[in-house]
């Protein structure tokens, strides 16, 4: 064999051996893009489930996580509107207001504590079906999932909480349930009065623990539907490859 031929023949080889380490790259390429299975998309929305109601848990139960937080803070029922509106007229109302808000919003935090258990089982439960639905549904579909199969639970369960966290004495030794009863007596007493009724005063005897149960809800799913919205949009939230497989 001349020199000549010697070269084509080692060029030939090179390309050969090029050729098939570029194969092997695209074959590579092509596997890590095979679509996903069933069990793939189910356990990455799980993760993703699991992770957003943990941060959402997590950042609602510590203190301050409802109070300082103007998204989610707890005000006053709107049936109060009118003590907030005629303050004035009760001895040291303003100071009794502020003492029960921060009330309300550190049972909010207290019973906070006791969601992700609820949302766990509701997690562990989701179908093939759940899952796809979920995928290919509205940004905060994984949200909606778990309001409609936790919110019943969280409220048969997270209500005795909140009842017991409003009788725990959280601000200056005073709980929730007496500062209401402390503004609301006070504030009926007036209404019920010949000035009061002559002014058109209302009584208020809304029930606190309902209407906190439900503010509190209402946030934790508020914070739930940052966290999916987050993993959805946020390449940097997904911290596994299932997420980053079933989110890319």
């Amino acid at each position: 064999m001349n020199r000549k031929s010697l070269i084509i023949l080692l060029i030939s080889t090179l390309l050969v051996f090029i050729s098939c380490a570029e194969l092997q790259k695209i074959s590579k390429s092509v596997d890590t893009k095979k679509p996903l299975t069933e069990a793939e998309v189910v356990k990455g929305l799980k993760e993703a489930l699991k992770i957003g109601s943990d941060s959402a848990v997590k950042r609602l139960s510590k203190t301050d996580g409802y109070y300082k937080d103007n998204l989610v803070k707890i005000l006053l029922p709107p049936e109060a509107n009118i003590i907030t509106q005629n303050i004035e007229k009760i001895p040291g109302g303003d100071k009794l207001v502020q003492n029960l808000i921060l009330s309300i919003n550190r049972a909010a935090e207290d019973a906070a504590k006791e969601a992700a258990p609820i949302f766990f089982g509701a997690i562990r439960d989701m179908t093939v079906q759940d899952g796809f639905s979920i995928l290919k549904g509205d940004k905060n579909a994984a949200t909606q999932y778990l309001k409609k199969n936790t919110y019943s639970q969280l409220t048969n369960l997270y209500k005795p909480k909140i009842n017991n966290s409003l009788d725990k004495k959280l601000v200056a030794g005073v709980s929730a349930n007496q500062s209401w009863e402390s503004l609301t007596s006070q504030w009926n007493k007036l209404a019920g009065s010949t000035v009061g009724q002559i002014a058109g005063y209302k009584k208020v005897e809304t029930k606190l623990d309902n209407y906190l149960t439900e503010k509190a809800l209402d946030g934790l799913f508020l914070k739930l539907a940052k966290e999916e919205e987050n993993i959805r949009t946020n390449p940097k939230a997904r911290v596994t490859d299932i997420l980053k497989r079933v989110f890319e």
